[in-house]
C-alpha cells in the first residue's frame, strides 16, 4: 500500500506494530485482552497475537493463541473475536486463502489468553465466503453471531452483513440478511472479476453491535481495506435480528481518513472499568506498512454514535 503521508501528524496507536481488526474484551479479573489479525508467514505454527492490559493504555504481548489447522483448511487467518460463555472462552475467526474459500470456525480455551483449540466445526458451510464473525449476547441471554458474506444477486453485489442465532457456542441457525451496501463509498473495486463474472464490487464487513439507550447500534466498515477510502459507518435496529437501518442519508462517517488517520476501519467495542464505552479500530501507519491498533471513547446519543477523540479511553 502507498500512502500520501507528507505533512501528516498521525494519531499514535496504543501500541506500535501490526495489529489489524482489533477486538478487545474485559476479563472478569478487571484486566483486558486484545486479539488481532497479523500477516504471519505460513511457516509460523500459531496465529492471532494476544495483548493484555490493566488500563487500556499499556499493552503486553502474550504471544499467539491458536495453533494453525491442517494446510488444506487455508493459510490466512482473519479477524478473531472472543467471548466467555458456559464456563469457557470461545474464539470465532475465519480461515481461507487470500480472498477465496474463507469460512468461520470456533476454538475453545479455559482462559482468555488461550491456548485456543479448534472445535472441528465449519459454522458457515453453505457460504461461498464468510469472514469477520462477531458474537453478541443480548440482555435476555440470547446469543447471535454477525458476520460478512458474499452476495451476488443484489442491487449492489459484493460482501454484505448477516446474522444467525448462536444456539450453542459451536452451532448457529437461521442465517438472515442484516445490511447490504447502500452507497458508492462502499465500493471495493469497480469492474472487479469475481466468481467468473465482473462486478462493481461493494464491501461491508467488520460488524460490531452494542445495545444502548434502548437501541441496538452496529458499526461496520466499508470500501477497500487496502487504502484511504476505507471507513466506518453505523446502523441501528430495535432487535438484534433487525430490521437494521443505515444511518440517515447525509450522516458523516464515524471514522474516515483525516490528517490523523489513514483508512481507519474494522471496529469493535469494549466497556471500560468505569462503565464508559470504548471503540477499537485499526488505521494505517504513515508508510502503509502496518495496520495499527487504536482506541477512543464513544458515546451514543439520539442522533447516533459519536467518537470523542478529545478524551482518553
Amino acid at each position: 500500500m502507498q500512502t500520501e503521508s507528507a505533512g501528516r501528524m498521525l494519531r499514535p496507536p496504543v501500541r506500535p506494530g501490526y495489529f489489524a481488526d482489533p477486538f478487545v474484551v474485559r476479563v472478569p479479573d478487571g484486566t483486558y485482552a486484545a486479539y488481532g489479525t497479523h500477516p504471519e508467514p505460513p511457516a509460523s505454527p500459531s496465529v492471532f497475537e494476544v495483548l493484555v492490559s490493566d488500563d487500556l493504555s499499556s499493552w503486553t504481548s502474550r504471544g499467539p493463541a491458536l495453533t494453525r489447522l491442517p494446510d488444506e483448511m487455508g493459510g490466512d487467518y482473519w479477524a478473531p473475536e472472543v467471548c466467555e460463555r458456559d464456563g469457557a472462552w470461545w474464539m470465532y475467526f475465519s480461515v481461507g486463502r487470500g480472498i477465496h474459500g474463507h469460512h468461520i470456525r470456533v476454538a475453545r480455551a479455559d482462559a482468555a489468553t488461550g491456548p485456543f483449540v479448534d472445535q472441528g466445526v465449519d459454522l458457515t458451510p453453505d457460504e461461498t465466503f464468510a469472514i469477520d464473525p462477531h458474537p453478541f449476547r443480548d440482555d435476555d441471554g440470547h446469543w447471535y453471531l454477525y458476520f460478512a458474506r458474499d452476495v451476488l444477486e443484489a442491487d449492489r453485489p459484493g460482501t454484505h452483513l448477516a446474522v444467525a442465532r448462536l444456539d450453542e457456542p459451536t452451532a448457529m441457525s437461521g442465517t438472515i440478511a442484516v445490511l447490504q451496501p447502500d452507497a458508492d463509498w462502499q465500493i471495493y473495486e469497480r469492474g472487479r472479476s469475481m466468481y467468473d463474472a465482473v462486478y462493481d464490487w461493494h464491501t461491508l464487513e467488520g460488524p460490531a453491535v452494542l445495545h444502548r439507550r434502548g437501541t441496538y447500534w452496529m458499526t461496520y466498515s466499508g470500501g477497500a481495506w487496502t487504502g484511504a477510502g476505507y471507513g466506518v459507518s453505523w446502523a441501528s435496529a430495535d432487535h438484534p435480528l433487525g430490521p437494521w437501518h443505515h444511518a440517515p442519508e447525509g450522516t458523516p462517517p464515524l471514522l474516515a481518513t483525516t490528517d490523523q488517520l489513514i483508512g481507519p476501519g474494522h471496529s469493535s467495542f469494549v466497556t471500560a472499568s468505569d462503565g464508559s464505552d470504548v471503540i477499537a479500530f485499526h488505521s494505517w501507519n504513515a508508510d502503509g506498512s502496518a495496520r495499527e491498533f487504536h482506541l477512543a471513547p464513544i458515546e451514543f446519543a439520539d442522533d447516533g454514535p459519536h467518537i470523542r477523540f478529545d478524551r482518553k479511553p
